[in-house]
Parts: C-alpha cells; sequence; structure tokens
C-alpha cells in the first residue's frame, strides 16, 4: 500500500475494520468483421442508445424506454462483463466509427444458459448489420467461449430479429414467458445438433 493511500485508508470511520479497498476491472474482448467492430461501451455511445430505447417503431417488440431506465439497462449491459465474463457490445461501423447498433451474449438472471441479443438503429436497418454482428457474437460463444449451446428469446411477430435468427443457424425449441409474455426460444448446439 502506498503512503498516500494508507493515510486515507486510515483517515475513514472503522477503517481497520475494513478489508483493503479493491479496483474490479473487466476485459471486454473485441471482436472485428467485415464491416463493424464490436467493442466495449463506452459514455459517449449513451445518447444514440437512449433514442433507440424511446423511439416507439425501433422498439415495437418491447417497452419503450425513458432516458433514466435507458441509463441503468446501458450501465447493466457494460457490467455484465464485469460480473459474468459475458454482456453487450457495441457495433462500430468500421468505415464511419459511428454506432449502428449493439449485441450481446449474456445470462439472464437466474439462468445457466448464454443468450444472444441484438438491436441495430434504425438509421441503419436493412444493411445486414444486426446479422453479421449476432454471427460474430454466437462465434465467439460457442468457439472461444466454449459454451454448449446459446439461445435467442424473441417475440412473435418481430420478422426482422427471426430472419437474423434463421441466418445464423438458431433453431426455433418451443415458447417460454418472459415478464408475463410468450416468446419463441431459438437456440443453436456447439455440436451442431438441432434444437431439442
Amino acid at each position: 500500500m502506498r503512503y498516500f493511500d494508507a493515510v486515507l485508508f486510515w483517515r475513514l470511520p472503522n477503517a481497520r475494520h475494513l478489508p483493503m479497498l479493491s479496483t474490479f476491472t473487466a476485459s471486454v474482448p473485441r471482436l472485428p468483421t467485415e464491416r463493424l467492430l464490436l467493442r466495449e461501451y463506452r459514455s459517449e455511445d449513451f445518447d444514440a442508445f437512449a433514442a433507440h430505447l424511446a423511439d416507439a417503431e425501433s422498439m415495437a417488440h418491447l417497452d419503450v424506454r425513458d432516458r433514466k431506465t435507458a441509463w441503468r439497462i446501458f450501465g447493466s449491459h457494460a457490467g455484465m462483463w464485469l460480473l459474468d465474463g459475458a454482456g453487450w457490445w457495441a457495433m462500430e461501423e468500421r468505415d464511419t466509427g459511428a454506432v449502428v447498433g449493439s449485441v450481446g451474449t449474456f445470462y439472464r438472471d437466474g439462468s445457466t444458459v448464454l443468450e444472444i441479443g441484438w438491436n441495430t438503429y434504425r438509421a441503419s436497418w436493412g444493411r445486414g448489420f444486426a446479422t453479421e454482428a449476432a454471427a460474430a457474437a454466437l462465434a465467439y460463444a460457442l468457439d472461444v467461449r466454449a459454451e454448449p449451446k446459446v439461445h435467442a428469446l424473441i417475440a412473435p411477430g418481430n420478422v426482422s430479429s427471426l430472419r437474423v435468427a434463421e441466418r445464423i443457424g438458431l433453431r426455433y425449441e418451443g415458447d417460454t414467458d418472459l415478464d408475463g409474455r410468450t416468446i419463441g426460444s431459438f437456440t443453436r448446439y456447439r455440436d451442431g445438433r438441432a434444437a431439442e
């Protein structure tokens, strides 16, 4: 412990009973694709993220979120890397440096199966970014992390996400309940077998 740290530590009330202060860090792998760089969230990414979550058309299959709620979600996405070693990436277009969406492989609370999710900001719809990013994130989960399976939860009627799931090899496994809504579960196994 450096002298300065020790002085500050011992000036805290009841400091002798406190454990040593620690620093926590998380390493977010960067995944380059043909047109994208999947990278860590940065504070300057938040405005576009919040605008996406506040847009009714973008959130047609989820709930529209206000800016305060968007901040909590943004922080949660970034913090998942620290807690689970898995989380969300910002999708940065390599040619422009613009953030065009996000993609993640993460554990939903209480689950032992890695989930994959994606979204593309409206200005970048129809360019194949979601498929490109989701394919890279899925390959990372199956090949690098060696997850036995990965699944996506997709609302019925979310045609664009259903297409992405099909393109990256996820197969319908059945319906499940998510917060009182019936959602389709789509799975891909590392060993290549079909959904059970």
